[in-house]
């Protein structure tokens, strides 16, 4: 017999899993038994994403009319839904590019829209941060641009397409991961602005975010020096000023089996610290994200570290239950409103057109290529490796952009200069014309020597950029498509078969 306090715990609670279905051989019985009582939800990822994504998450409702279903989709380089294909809609920096506020809410319209056919109700994004540093690992094209103003208005424009569809938003890293060079998955960001830039620059997209109404906020691994030595995820003084600013809504955290929390305070004390600093839902993410090593049963491992921990907080007293009840009748609050919402009507909606209209062109096209326009392209994809956020590396970019012709993948930080020779001989000499596919040419100084190779052996390649927009110039026409996307790779390619 599960004890009350157990069930106050689970009701914080919102675990990603391995497997597929709820029912038979393999199922996760941990977590059916957590569903039965009182679990919050669930947190999809590309593990558990099929065919029958929909009857699944009808398992889940079933099993616990009150559960919360989140999906990490944000459009362009991050996709859970199409994880094996590669994303069919534009990306935030795509959508920042061409700054078309009818064109972000109509893309988060149809995100929801695709979010409630699968039985989605929280999608988390858009992501809020301003991305102000160029290195950074983690956001990047993520984000809508480096400027505060263009980040807010787009924030904003999503969150009401996302939730006039009936579906709950998740803006997100509060207070801003944008200017950061490390990975919260892997470390622990320190962000040492003076406190009046991130006032003004970074909490400006999530003020716009509450002005639009927005459910949810998820918090950042991150410390910011100046309002404590804790991570935002688990410092009061930070999430406290969440409510500051007027925010009513579920407070999430960022997964809590991320580096930044697992191999600090662990997975448990971040719990408990998490709920004692104002957070109100506990997300235990992704269960492949490293630590000690993963195991078969990670994600029940990482999900009973949690709930065992919080339920030990509460017996002894050291964590209040008024403060879990709170949490808790805010997420009950949240389902039960969503579960009676009415969505709008989603208009038809032209992904392609939105992201060729966000293309841009540094260089001629026509001046670097041959008289005729080219029939074929030959892909050398130099992009650096996936990271744990963001499949940047995934092969359906390439596959889209080279269509039936030539591919190749190099790692330009690994390969040898005889490697990298030899990629680069097979790919000029296939037949079409020869398209480097990179994503980080300004920090990335392998990418950037290999582009200058290129062109002085063929003038007429052309770089197609995946990653943020080139500040420094390169010596061949380059066509910034801003998002390692199926979408993004079919425009570029169709642009330059068409000159």
């Amino acid at each position: 017999m599960t004890d009350e306090l157990t069930r106050l715990a689970n009701s914080v609670l919102w675990p990603g899993f391995f497997g597929t279905t709820l029912e038979g051989d393999g199922a996760p019985v941990w977590l059916r038994e957590a569903l039965e009582q009182d679990l919050a939800g669930v947190v999809y990822f590309g593990q558990n994403v099929t065919d029958d994504l929909a009857a699944l998450s009808a398992q889940i409702h079933a099993t616990n009319p009150h559960a919360l279903i989140g999906i990490d989709e944000e459009g362009g380089s991050v996709t859970r839904l199409e994880v094996a294909t590669g994303s069919t809609l534009p990306g935030p920096a795509q959508l920042g590019a061409l700054d078309d506020v009818a064109a972000s809410q109509a893309t988060g319209a149809e995100l929801a829209r695709r979010a409630r056919t699968v039985g989605v109700d929280i999608v988390l994004g858009p992501v809020a941060d301003v991305n102000t540093d160029p290195r950074n690992p983690v956001i990047g094209v993520r984000s809508f641009g480096a400027d505060a103003g263009l980040v807010s208005r787009h924030v904003a424009a999503v969150v009401r397409g996302v939730e006039h569809g009936g579906v709950a938003a998740c803006v997100k890293h509060f207070p801003g991961h944008g200017d950061t060079h490390l990975d919260s998955h892997l470390a622990l960001p320190v962000i040492t602005l003076d406190p009046h830039e991130i006032e003004d620059v970074h909490l400006e997209p999530f003020r716009a975010a509450i002005a639009a109404g927005v459910d949810t906020i998820m918090t950042a691994h991150i410390v910011v020096p100046a309002w404590g030595e804790q991570p935002s995820t688990l410092n009061p003084a930070v999430l406290g000023r969440l409510r500051e600013m007027g925010f009513e809504g579920v407070i999430i955290t960022d997964a809590l089996d991320m580096a930044a929390i697992r191999e600090s305070v662990g997975i448990g004390g971040g719990a408990v610290q998490a709920l004692a600093a104002g957070a109100d839902l506990l997300c235990v993410g992704n269960p492949t994200n490293p630590g000690d090593g993963t195991a078969s049963d990670q994600d029940e491992q990482d999900f009973l570290s949690a709930r065992e921990a919080v339920v030990a907080a509460l017996r002894d007293g050291s964590l209040p239950r008024e403060r879990v009840e709170q949490a808790r009748d805010r997420v009950r609050a949240l389902a039960a409103r969503l579960a009676a919402a009415t969505p709008a009507d989603t208009p038809p909606f032209d992904s392609a057109a939105i992201v060729g209209r966000a293309l841009r062109v540094t260089g001629d096209l026509r001046a670097a290529g041959s008289d005729a326009a080219a029939s074929a392209l030959a892909v050398l994809d130099a992009r650096q490796s996936s990271t744990l956020a963001v499949d940047s590396a995934a092969a359906y970019v390439s596959e889209a952009l080279a269509g039936d012709g030539f591919r190749v993948r190099l790692d330009v930080a690994l390969a040898t200069e005889t490697e990298q020779d030899a990629a680069l001989n097979a790919a000029i000499a296939a037949d079409g014309r020869l398209v480097l596919l990179i994503d980080r040419p300004d920090v990335n100084a392998g990418q950037r020597a290999l582009v200058e190779r290129a062109a002085a052996r063929d003038p007429h390649a052309v770089v197609v950029n995946a990653g943020l927009a080139v500040q420094h110039p390169l010596p061949l026409p380059v066509v910034e498509v801003g998002a390692a996307s199926r979408v993004g790779a079919e425009a570029a390619r169709t642009l330059i078969l068409s000159v």
